[in-house]
């Protein structure tokens, strides 16, 4: 940030102060502490205009020999003309007075930020965003509706299709007009979760040939986002593959009317798998969005349950 013009020490006469017109250095300096009104810019520029004149009759000693001081460093070259110096250069000297920053040349101004923060993905719909964890991508390249992350990379699928992915995470609003219960609304949807998700994908086609059981392993409330919520976590067998996980998380949103916002995890159990401890971690790591809501996020509703 460029300092505001201003007396600041001298960065080449350290025992004198000199003034920052707001831009550059010019050539009028003074003893610390001289009282002195600030200059009055030449019509040709911020630089001192010819000779630089020096105060006279004082009746302090002191202020006599600063005087002379500050006129000899000011008229400085035998011609007479003012001394040439370079631009001010950058060092640790503080200033004598506010600002705090340096009064040397002004560093270049940082380039700001961007807009999109690589560490997470917003769902501007529903006003949440998830932590972009390692291994996880935003989606690139998926036909499935909502989806907010994938794992990185593809593979080829144990069963029908072409590529299959090792983790998904999908955000939806859920729209009912009806107030029906976080609980109610995670258990009614984790057999359609794990249906979509390792049964029979939207083209018809069996990725993992299809879902033959199932085992609920984690269920109960859960906070989201500073919201009571709750979720239900199934352990599923395919006809093919190593199986996987699905969770239904069902939460109040912080945005709009409300509405409840579903978000579904689904995870291949085998060793290339992301850890099954990343969906508490992604849990743990939704925030509400601050900066308000433009609309248009990746989230969609869906209806009640039947």
């Amino acid at each position: 940030m460029t300092p505001p013009p201003g007396w600041y020490r001298d960065p080449h006469a350290p025992h004198l102060e000199r003034w920052w017109d707001g831009t550059a250095w010019t050539e009028h300096r003074r003893a610390p502490g001289a009282p002195s009104a600030p200059p009055v810019p030449t019509a040709g520029g911020t630089g001192g205009s010819g000779r630089a004149k020096a105060v006279a009759l004082t009746t302090a000693a002191a202020v006599l020999v600063a005087a002379i001081v500050t006129g000899a460093v000011v008229l400085g070259g035998d011609d007479g003309a003012p001394e040439t110096r370079t631009g001010p250069t950058t060092g640790t000297t503080a200033p004598t007075g506010p600002p705090a920053p340096s009064p040397s040349a002004p560093e270049p101004s940082a380039p700001e930020p961007s807009a999109e923060d690589p560490d997470v993905v917003e769902d501007e719909l529903n006003g949440i965003t998830f932590p972009l964890l390692d291994g996880w991508v935003r989606p690139r390249h998926v036909a499935d509706e909502d989806v907010v992350m994938t794992t990185d990379g593809t593979y080829d699928c144990p069963g029908e299709g072409s590529v299959c992915r090792h983790g998904l995470v999908v955000s939806r609003t859920v729209t009912a007009r009806d107030t029906v219960s976080p609980e109610a609304l995670a258990k009614d949807d984790i057999s359609d979760a794990a249906d979509a998700a390792f049964d029979e994908d939207s083209l018809g086609q069996r990725p993992y040939g299809g879902l033959e059981s199932h085992e609920v392993v984690k269920s109960g409330p859960v906070a989201v986002a500073g919201r009571a919520g709750y979720l239900v976590r199934w352990r599923v067998t395919t006809a093919e593959g190593p199986g996987g996980y699905v969770q239904s998380m069902v939460f109040p949103s912080s945005v709009g009317t409300e509405s409840p916002v579903l978000v579904r995890y689904v995870f291949d159990a085998g060793e290339d798998g992301p850890p099954l401890a990343d969906m508490d971690r992604i849990t743990r790591g939704i925030r509400p969005v601050t900066d308000g809501v433009t609309g248009g996020g990746v989230g969609s509703s869906v209806g009640p349950p039947g």
